[in-house]
This record gives structure tokens, C-alpha cells and sequence, in this order.
């Protein structure tokens, strides 16, 4: 990292301590395929969202690092 993190850089930061577990296994696996990418990618992406769900502040992870808050989809048609 440089002396002047970019925004880009401190959001990797803030997403790579959230995922701290995920690294620690990672570092563990003996033999990787595309089963096992496959496995990590749908665990990282759950915790993701796991996160965003439970945030005290939602759109904080957004707003600390200078992004946009996306609005909220419309249910699709039906879905309700």
C-alpha cells in the first residue's frame, strides 16, 4: 500500500478485515479447483450480505468510504 491510500485501497482493507475467517481458511487449502474457488466465492458473498443485513447503520460501509448508498429496488411484480 502506498503512503496515500486511495478510497479503493481502504475499502479493500475495511472488506479483507471483515473477511479475516475466510482468509485463514484459505490459507489452509491444500489443493484449489473450482469446486473449492466456487465454495469461497458463495461464502464471502454470503458473509457480505450477512453483514449488510445486521450493519447498525445501514449503508455504512457505503458512506465511510465515500460511495453512493444505493436506494432500494422495487419488489418485482407479484414478489409481495
Amino acid at each position: 500500500m502506498t503512503d496515500r491510500p486511495s478510497r479503493i485501497d481502504l475499502l479493500e482493507l475495511d472488506i479483507d478485515l471483515r473477511l479475516a475467517d475466510l482468509w485463514r481458511e484459505a490459507s489452509e487449502v491444500g489443493e484449489w479447483n473450482l469446486e473449492v474457488m466456487a465454495a469461497f466465492i458463495r461464502a464471502a458473498y454470503g458473509k457480505g450480505y450477512c453483514d449488510a443485513l445486521t450493519e447498525d447503520d445501514p449503508g455504512s460501509l457505503c458512506h465511510d468510504h465515500g460511495y453512493r448508498i444505493p436506494g432500494r429496488r422495487e419488489p418485482a411484480p407479484g414478489t409481495v
